[in-house]
């Protein structure tokens, strides 16, 4: 029974430390390098389809960005297009980001909350006197497990058809159709297409997979380092025995 105990620790910390890489994946792909922005705008010529120049364009993002980190009140930001001064988020914008704030915020409160988790289940696992190391590794590689086949098939699906991809993620979060946009009347869907979309979904996923192998690497190595220092001390005590 206790081993049973362990074993569903060691997977409820390995199921929080995969919420929290894959968060913490997101914030960094979207927050970390305001440069890439400007990279993705050039790459799909964002500025000719909105007739700005690259600075107007960049304050527009950050202060897009810093209004989904719940920073700014209202999501209305005057700047130049068109070679006329004017909002540059519409209604349906700041209906439909308001919704996608909600999202990012209630993300990161799961975030706090698997963190909340995490210390609780290392705290109860630390006070088990058996194989607790054993248990945390094991269970952290089990949910990878699983996660490597889900991350598999979703892979498969993304790089095969997005489109379907990024359809089914918006009727799955968002109860309305407010996220169709038109180009032709609206500003935001010109400076965010769906190419952009595309490459900041890979380089979440690669941050992501990028944390679970290092924790997967950790998770193989600690316990051989750990049983290697066991039996090197075994021999030091039993050599001045």
């Amino acid at each position: 029974m206790a081993k049973t105990i362990r074993y569903l620790i060691g997977i409820t910390v390995g199921i929080a430390a995969v919420v929290i890489l894959l968060i913490t994946a997101f914030e960094a792909a979207m927050y970390s390098d305001f440069g890439y922005y400007e990279k993705e705008y050039k790459k799909y010529d964002v500025l000719t389809d909105l007739d700005m120049e690259m600075n107007d364009v960049m304050y527009v993002t950050e202060e897009m960005m810093a209004y989904l980190r719940g920073e700014r009140d209202e999501l209305s930001v005057i700047t130049t297009i068109e070679g006329e001064e004017q909002d540059f988020f519409n209604e349906q914008d700041r209906f439909h980001m308001g919704e996608v704030q909600g999202l990012f915020l209630g993300g990161l409160k799961l975030r706090l909350g698997a963190f909340i988790i995490l210390g609780i289940s290392l705290t109860v696992l630390f006070f088990m006197k058996e194989e607790r190391l054993k248990a945390l590794c094991r269970g952290y590689q089990i949910v990878l497990g699983v996660l490597a086949v889900m991350i598999t098939m979703l892979g498969i699906w993304v790089v095969r058809d997005f489109n379907a991809v990024f359809t089914k993620f918006h009727e799955i979060f968002f109860d309305n159709d407010l996220w169709l946009f038109d180009p032709a009347e609206d500003y935001m869907i010109r400076m965010l297409p769906e190419g952009l979309f595309y490459d900041f979904v890979i380089r979440i996923g690669l941050l992501f997979v990028a944390g679970i192998l290092v924790l997967l690497v950790l998770s193989i190595a600690v316990p051989r380092l750990f049983i290697r220092s066991n039996q090197r001390d075994y021999l030091i005590n039993i050599t001045y025995e």
